[in-house]
């Protein structure tokens, strides 16, 4: 059964920066295809960005330039730097598996690390 866990969010100011990780179990990490939604209350859960075992990347448009996707296939660990965080930005971070990349149907999901940013 792969696992995921997500952590690094926390509270920050508008501005700031901040780094998600997500530590996989399970599976086999090096052939995995990794993506990043969010959840703002109220909405609906949206993609963010993706990984495949090559470290291909790709992002939804509004988040190009601001964030930026990375693994440790050592750590099995994926990443996301989040720059420049805004209020708007505010919600529940997930990390998920995807069945294939660049699909973003989603295999296994983590439980969520909530990011609020204060204006």
């Amino acid at each position: 059964q792969v696992k995921l866990v997500e952590s690094g969010g926390g509270l920050v100011q508008a501005g700031d920066s901040l780094r998600l990780s997500c530590v996989v179990s399970g599976g086999t990490f090096n052939r995995m295809s990794l993506a990043w939604f969010r959840q703002i209350q109220g909405e609906e859960r949206e993609f963010v960005s993706a990984i495949n075992w090559r470290s291909e990347t790709h992002y939804a448009d509004s988040y190009k330039g601001r964030f930026t996707v990375s693994r440790d296939n050592g750590k099995k660990t994926v990443f996301l730097q989040m720059d420049n965080l805004q209020p708007e930005d505010t919600a529940v971070y997930y990390c998920a598996v995807l069945f294939r990349y660049p699909s973003t149907s989603v295999n296994f999901w983590g439980e969520g690390t909530l990011v609020t940013v204060s204006s």
